[in-house]
């Protein structure tokens, strides 16, 4: 959350979340939806399907951050917002 709210981002957090979204976020007209991972966690692709409709319901964009050993961040986008300017 750090991350975002460094780069200008209101974000919120889905607290002891066990769905699909960790991370809520808005900046600039724009949405942006997270499931968060660590170490060898995997997202499951029940999970993976949901992010993906959350992305295409809000129009937002859908991605998944895993933190690797060492603090590295690997981000993949499984949905991008369609429209103007995204």
């Amino acid at each position: 959350m750090k991350i975002l709210k460094e780069d200008g981002w209101m974000v919120s957090r889905s607290a002891a979340s066990h769905g699909a979204v960790d991370v809520f976020a808005a900046k600039e007209g724009r949405i942006l939806l997270i499931q968060v991972k660590s170490g060898r966690a995997r997202v499951a692709k029940d999970e993976l399907e949901e992010l993906v409709l959350w992305g295409k319901s809000s129009n937002g964009d859908a991605e998944v951050w895993h933190f690797k050993k060492g603090g590295k961040l690997e981000r993949r986008r499984v949905h991008a917002a369609k429209g103007v300017g995204r």
